[in-house]
């Protein structure tokens, strides 16, 4: 078997037209982007699947890297026959689409980032060794009250809508050693000499209370990626999606459609 086998991820369809992948981020799974499916199932086909080690798909047998989920999204879309394609990505999936549309320019139609970094900083690396000992220890369930005040505002924290519970609960059943390897990669992660490669064009998306590392991500790779924008949702943070979903979709359907 593969280091990352593409025939252990399963592939959700739901809409037609023009193919658009959606990747999730860390702890979580493909149901983040079930916000969307409603407004942009109607223009598009879009892609959906799990990570390795979340949702569905089993914790895979050895660490990996962002480079090896590129890999394996390349082989998922040629199997699919649905290349060229629309990817969007947030935070972890933000990396994967990164190194796919700089790898696999021919595949990628074109690109949407938010809420992502090219790499951590060297504080944030050590946190991530930090979340992954916590997450393999007490499971990723130890980590909610410290994520909750990372992903959302206080005051869309305090509302508990169906976003913050459906993130409190994938958190609760998340695998601590899938989360753990994921950290690992994301650690590992330096895409800076790629971006310049990315040929489509860019809509970059950030929080605009997202952490200030994030914040500065998000004005670096709208200067460094040749045809790339920056758009800001307000009031969120780093799942801005989640946070500001109707705002985001504006978005993307201008910038797409």
């Amino acid at each position: 078997m593969n280091l990352l086998d593409p025939n252990m991820i399963r592939l959700h369809h739901t809409g037609s037209g023009p193919a658009m992948v959606l990747l999730h981020c860390l702890g979580v799974d493909r149901h983040l982007w079930d916000f969307a499916s409603a407004n942009l199932s109607h223009d598009f086909m879009l892609l959906t699947y799990d990570l390795p080690g979340h949702g569905e798909t089993p914790v895979p047998a050895n660490p990996y890297s962002i480079e090896h989920l590129s890999e394996q999204l390349a082989v998922i879309l040629r199997r699919s026959q649905v290349a060229p394609a629309h990817v969007v990505g947030i935070s972890l999936g933000g990396l994967v689409a990164q190194h796919f549309a700089a790898t696999y320019m021919d595949q990628v139609d074109r690109l949407v980032l938010v809420d992502t970094t090219p790499r951590y900083t060297d504080d944030l690396r050590q946190m991530w060794a930090q979340r992954a000992a916590a997450a393999r220890a007490a499971g990723v369930r130890s980590l909610t009250q410290e994520l909750l005040k990372i992903w959302f505002t206080p005051e869309f924290v305090a509302q508990d809508p169906p976003a913050v519970r459906y993130v409190r609960d994938m958190f609760a059943r998340a695998s601590g050693e899938g989360y753990a390897l994921a950290c690992k990669a994301l650690a590992a992660a330096d895409l800076r000499p790629l971006v310049q490669k990315i040929a489509a064009p860019t809509l970059v998306v950030c929080g605009d209370q997202d952490i200030p590392s994030f914040l500065d991500s998000a004005h670096w790779l709208a200067k460094n990626i040749p045809h790339a924008r920056l758009e800001w949702l307000s009031p969120a943070r780093h799942a801005s999606v989640l946070e500001q979903p109707n705002a985001f979709l504006r978005l993307i359907r201008k910038f797409l459609i």
